[in-house]
This record gives structure tokens, sequence and C-alpha cells, in this order.
């Protein structure tokens, strides 16, 4: 299903606005939804969970006394726990004075040590869960590739039709073996540079030569969101024939020739469901995380390649996809790290950094882009969102955190007014760090 459909248009402002309402206001109800129901389970009364900041729009009260609204700001939230004197959980000094020891416990500041732990932590941590159980719940229901190299659907493509069918369980392609779909796609690489190739088959019981696409034509599978192919409006399923007036029949050939570009302008010749467009595009200087770690700079336009047929797919059982979930999580924990690491030691560009203005052109390109990866990037954006709330700066999660570590080490919390400074300056960086990502948004 395509959301855009649902949609007039994602090119809208209005409405490029409301998607990154949406994404945004799903991550924060999880995060702070971590804080209240961990602070109740502790012992810890909410005063307030609010949507956003500033002024109240709607609101209401439920059966324990807590404040539940929506503010007019959608850049956040949070949970106002008893005995905090605002949305930063500084602490009401005054308000706390005049409460007795029992009321104190069911605040946050009165609290023992480990309940205000887990209610900090749980925020960040929720986030993580919410982004595991996305993960799980997609890979089950989309599954994950057999390996086994059995034709489905075959996609569109200029040179068909093909002999090739569906069904068929391809044994080799110009006499290479492929006894397996990564074989089959290994030996890419390897295959003559020509649209149209030779396959040797398994059909009813019986072996035969027939044509086929080549395993890895100059086939859009998907398109990178703030890129040069978005940008000039490339699909899915679009087939590039060629560049700067030279013909291609190869994803490889594709890559080299933007690789080789430096940059440089590129005119395209797309061919789209029978249609034939021509584009232009400009490279970009993109740095790409590696499998092992660490980063890779090179000159892309924003394109994976695509499948050339549709590959046979089983539902994973759930602790195979909690497995994968896992490592989809760890990733982007390790990625999103590793790329702060390398922008302050300056190897890889500060580019990287994206303001609520990236996500939001992010979130509508996602959105355009289906239910599955409008869903998966929401994942993806809860898990870098607990990451960076466990960041040591106050007054984000991991500097409370970092208060309570000192507590516990020096058998006494931090004095009030350190507390505050430190906050303060927490504060300033935080919102030096939000301007100098707007900025590289609208500079890069």
């Amino acid at each position: 299903m395509d959301l855009i459909g649902l949609l007039p248009s994602f090119g809208n402002f209005f409405l490029t606005i409301a998607v990154f309402v949406v994404v945004l206001s799903i991550i924060v109800f999880v995060h702070e939804y971590g804080h209240y129901i961990v602070g109740r389970w502790t012992g810890i009364h909410a005063d307030v969970f609010s949507l956003g900041f500033g002024p109240v729009l709607a609101s209401g009260t439920d059966k324990n006394g807590t404040v539940w609204q929506v503010a007019a700001i959608p850049l956040g939230g949070y949970v106002k726990f008893a005995g905090d004197s605002g949305a930063t959980s500084s602490k009401d000094a005054e308000g706390m004075a005049e409460m007795d020891e029992e009321a104190r416990r069911h605040t946050m500041h009165g609290a023992p040590l480990w309940a205000r732990s887990l209610t900090v932590a749980a925020g960040p941590f929720f986030n993580f869960i919410f982004a595991f159980l996305v993960f799980v719940g997609l890979l089950m229901f989309e599954g994950v590739a057999v390996d086994e190299p059995i034709v489905g659907e075959i996609t569109p493509l200029p040179a068909q039709p093909f002999e090739l069918q569906p069904g068929d369980r391809i044994l080799a392609v110009e006499g290479i073996e492929t006894e397996t779909l990564s074989a089959f796609m290994a030996s890419a690489e390897e295959m003559p540079a020509e649209p149209v190739l030779s396959y040797t088959v398994e059909r009813d019981g019986r072996v035969m030569e027939v044509t086929g696409p080549h395993p890895q034509p100059p086939l859009a599978g998907s398109v990178a969101i703030q890129s040069a192919a978005r940008e000039a409006r490339m699909q899915p399923g679009d087939v590039i024939l060629s560049i700067d007036g030279r013909e291609i029949a190869t994803f490889t050939e594709l890559r080299d020739i933007v690789a080789e570009s430096a940059g440089a302008p590129l005119a395209l010749r797309v061919w789209r469901g029978g249609d034939e467009l021509d584009l232009t595009l400009e490279p970009r200087s993109t740095d790409l995380p590696l499998a092992e770690g660490g980063f890779e700079t090179r000159f892309l336009i924003g394109l994976t390649s695509g499948a050339v047929f549709e590959y046979s797919t089983r539902s994973p059982g759930f602790f195979e996809a909690a497995g994968m979930a896992v490592t989809q999580v760890w990733r982007v924990i390790r990625t999103s790290l590793e790329g702060l690491y390398y922008m302050v030691v300056g190897q890889i560009s500060t580019c990287n950094l994206s303001s609520p203005i990236g996500i939001a052109e992010a979130s509508a390109a996602k959105a355009s882009d289906g239910v599955i990866e409008f869903v998966w990037f929401i994942a993806v954006l809860s898990v870098a969102i607990g990451l960076l709330n466990l960041f040591p700066i106050p007054p984000l999660d991991g500097g409370h955190l970092i208060f309570h570590a000192y507590e516990a080490v020096m058998r006494r919390p931090a004095g009030d007014k350190a507390m505050q400074i430190l906050i303060t300056i927490g504060l300033a960086l935080v919102l030096s760090l939000f301007v100098f990502a707007i900025f590289t948004d609208l500079t890069c």
C-alpha cells in the first residue's frame, strides 16, 4: 500500500509537516510513556503527561490524578512527576519542604535512588523495545528470502519478453552454476554485460535452455532519501538505459560511471513502464557505513539495485525474527555512534547530522515509499532518539543518570544549585546542537 495515495501530495509543505508530527508524536509518546509507566510501577506519581510543549490544546485527567495533554509545539514532550518544578525535572524545593515523608516517597526527588534511576532509564529503553517489536513484526509479516533460485514474478524490463518463467529453478546462467539464490546474485559480476543472457533452468522436471535478464541490470530497487536520484524524481522500477550517451546493461556499469564522475552532472536516459525519460543529476559525496565498522566516502546518486524477479520468502519464527531485530537495533546504535565520532574527528562531513528539517523531509519521503518503509523508518528513528537521550548531557536522560551515579558513589545527591547550573549548561549545549543541525540541513 502506498501512503502517497492517501494524501494529495507530500510535496506540499503542510502535509510534510503533518507526517513529521505523526512520526515524532509516536516516538515521543513511546519514550514518555516509558518514563510514566515505570515511574508509576515504582511508586512515583506523575502530575502531567504532555505530548508537545507550550500552550495546551487539549487535556484530561485520569483516575490517578495525572493530567494528559496535547500542547501546541510538537517538538517533544515530557512527564512532570510530583516534586518537579517543571518539564526539566528540576526539584521544587519549596513544594517538597511542605510534604510529609509519605508524600515525598511518591515524588521523583523523594523516591529511592533505584526507583528514580529505573524511571529515567525507561524512556530510552522503551524506544529500543518499541523498535525491536516493530522490526520483529515487519520481519514476520514480510518474510525473509529463501536461498533458492526459484523465479517469482519477473520485473518489467525494456528487454522483455524473456523465455524465463515464474516457477523456473535456475541451475546456471551463461554456464555459471547457481545452486543458491546467493550464488545467483554473486554470479552477476562474472556475467557478460548484456541485457539478455542464457539461462539453464529446471521446469516441470525438465532441464532446458531459456533466455532471461542479466541478474543485476541497471534497475532501481529503492531511491534513497535526500539523494540526487530522488531530487531528479527517479522511482523504484526505473531502468537506466544510458549515461551521457553511453549505453549500459548492468548495475555495475552504473556504479562505476557514477564513482568516476567525481560529482559532475550526468545525463541519464531512463526507461519507465515503456516510456523513456531524460533526466540530469549530480552524484553526491556520501559517507557510507561499512559492515566491519567505520565509513567510506563515495560519489553516489542514491539508488540500490533492484531484483529482476520476486524471490521466494518464508516467515521466520519469533525467535529467529527477534535475533534479526536485535541485530538491526544494534546496527543503528553502532552506526549512529560511529557517525558521531567520525564527524567530531573530522573524518566525515557534518552534513550527516540531521535537524527536524531533515527528519521532516525524510519522513515524508519514506511515507511516499509505502507503509512498510514508513514504519521501518519510524523504528530506526526511535532507536536514534533513544540513543540521543542516553547521552550524558543534562537535561537529557543520560545527564540525570550521571547525577544518580554520583549520588550512588558519594552517598548524597548533588547540590540543587550545582544541578541547576549543569542543567542550564546542558540545555545550552542541546540548543546549540539543534541550531547547528538546522544550519547543516540548510547549507548542505
